[in-house]
This record gives structure tokens, sequence and C-alpha cells, in this order.
């Protein structure tokens, strides 16, 4: 039941952090020159699609404790992080705050490196069904 609502809940996220990529693509595309919003574009639809795809699982593993939510919100918050600063400092020409976009980079890397750690738990823990 719980995973259910965490893959909900990502799914969701995922959902509106691609929906933000799309935007994003389409302002770049046409309303602006600078390659930092492509760059942000890019790492929105690429990571919510990863998320989406994280969502599914989380939705089928079978224990109630299992650190690939959290790795899923972490991969997110990180992207929505980076990706922000990368679009502030191309329409305003400052960032969000110093360090951000590092800050985002290395949660993105956290959250990528905690959906292997969780998919290499699940592996050690599942039957072998021959």
């Amino acid at each position: 039941m719980l995973n259910e609502k965490w893959a909900h809940s990502l799914a969701a996220l995922a959902a509106l952090t691609g929906a933000a990529g799309v935007v994003e693509a389409a302002y770049a595309a046409h309303g602006s020159s600078d390659p930092l919003l492509q760059t942000s574009a890019n790492f929105l639809l690429f990571h919510a699609a990863a998320a989406i795809g994280i969502s599914g699982f989380v939705r089928s593993a079978p224990r109630k404790f299992n650190i690939m939510p959290a790795a899923g919100l972490v991969l997110l918050l990180g992207t929505i992080l980076f990706c922000g600063d990368l679009s502030v400092r191309a329409l305003t020409h400052s960032g969000i705050f110093p360090f951000a976009a590092p800050i985002g980079g290395t949660s993105m890397i956290a959250g990528w490196l905690g959906v292997a750690l969780a998919a290499l738990f699940g592996l050690r823990n599942t039957p072998n069904r021959s």
C-alpha cells in the first residue's frame, strides 16, 4: 500500500517535471537562443521519463521497505534544482542561490546511485524462478 502511494506521487511529480521540460524546450526553440535552456529541457525530459520507470518498479516492489522511492525522489528533486538554476541563469543571468546547480547535480548522481543500489538489493532478495 505504501509503495503504491509513493509510486503514484513519484509519477505525478515526474509528469509535472516532463511538462516543464516540454515548455522549456518550446521556449528554447522559439523564444531564446541561450543553450542553457535546451540543456535544462533535456535533463527535465530524460529524468522525468526515468522517474516514471522508477515509479513502476516501486509499485511492483514486494517489500514494504524499499529505498527505490527515496532514490527516485532525490533524483527528481535534484533535477528540478539543477534545471531550475540553469533556467534562471538563462533568463535572468543570475542563479537561484550559490552552488544550486552543483547541489542539484550531486543530488541527481546520488539518486541514480540509490536506484542502482535498490535494484541490486532487489536482485539479491529475488527468489530464482526456473
